[in-house]
């Protein structure tokens, strides 16, 4: 039983002149739209929940099937040259529960808001700790 969820991703205060772009796949990515001093990722994750728990699918959803997240990506991971940055944050999956792909289902969608710039002043990076993943009506 897979279901396609809607996604975002809201990244406040990014690191001005560098890019942030979510990876697609291996080697594709999504620009965000601006809002403020704020980047807007929306994208679709294909979920399977017919073993109960969550099955994140798709070329959003990176890594294996029990760690999956999402990469935000930004300098020349990016595709931005040149620029002496190149990172990618990663935000895991794991906490979105069975309930909220459900709820998020029904025309709402799974949205988180995470920093742009990290503790050492550069574009975030390495594993997102304290995101949390909201379902949000349109």
């Amino acid at each position: 039983m897979k279901q396609d969820v809607n996604f975002r991703i809201v990244v406040t205060d990014p690191l001005p002149g560098v890019s942030m772009q979510v990876q697609r796949g291996k080697d594709g990515l999504l620009q965000p739209k601006k809002d403020g001093s704020s980047l807007v990722f929306d994208f679709e994750i294909s979920v399977d929940l017919s073993n109960g728990a969550p099955n994140f699918l798709g070329k959003y959803a990176q890594g294996p099937k029990n760690a999956r997240f999402v990469y935000v990506n930004s300098g020349t991971y990016a595709g931005q040259y040149p620029t002496h940055w190149g990172r990618r944050a990663k935000l895991s999956l794991m906490s979105i529960t069975k309930e909220q792909i459900e709820k998020a289902s029904n025309g709402s969608r799974i949205e988180t808001t995470m920093p742009g710039v990290g503790g050492d002043g550069g574009p975030i990076c390495a594993s997102v700790k304290g995101i949390e993943w909201k379902v949000v009506t349109k």
